[in-house]
């Protein structure tokens, strides 16, 4: 009987494999942090995450806030003069963090989580149906209907509508989603 020893990568090369970006060439121009709009808000900017990520500090990576605090807006991809696009990046840390039950940002990962479940089952992002399991997954009982007037207000000038969706749009979606899975 053959024993085979499944030996783990480095963070760096684990990081850069699964993103499809090449983090080591990163020298710290700080041209994504300079426009992003989170970097404020966040723990670390898009250039020290990628930093830490070159040291090998996993537990400081996969702890920060900034990695669910981004909004994808690729504003750091497309300053950087490497083409690293930060967000695939970030996505990669986001599922590394599902997989190892690490949940700092609980209320960002549940968005996370609710909005993807969303497009999944729906083949598109049903508003209504996503905020109101997202409002069952974090709220307490007195925060559930908290934005039950400003809903009605958005729904009565017609920016929220009832769950609708196409059969073919379903199906694609759920295709995409079995595809990406590990």
């Amino acid at each position: 009987m053959k024993v085979v020893i499944k030996k783990e990568l480095p963070f760096l090369d684990h990081v850069t494999q699964k993103s499809g970006q090449l983090i080591n060439l990163c020298f710290q121009c700080q041209k994504c942090a300079s426009g992003c709009p989170i970097a404020e808000q966040a723990d670390y900017s898009p250039n020290q995450i990628l930093r830490l990520i070159q040291m090998g500090l996993r537990g400081q990576v996969l702890n920060s806030s900034v990695i669910w605090l981004c909004s994808g807006c690729e504003t750091c991809g497309a300053r950087c003069p490497n083409g690293i696009k930060l967000s695939e990046v970030f996505d990669t840390l986001k599922e590394m963090c599902i997989k190892e039950g690490i949940n700092k940002q609980k209320k960002i990962q549940a968005f996370n989580q609710t909005f993807l479940s969303s497009v999944e089952v729906n083949g598109r992002v049903q508003e209504l149906t996503m905020m109101a399991e997202y409002k069952l997954k974090t709220a307490n009982l007195a925060d559930l209907l908290l934005d039950i007037g400003l809903g009605w207000k958005m729904f009565s000038k017609g920016k929220l509508a009832f769950p609708t969706g196409s059969k073919k749009a379903n199906n694609l979606a759920q295709e995409l989603f079995v595809k990406t899975r590990d």
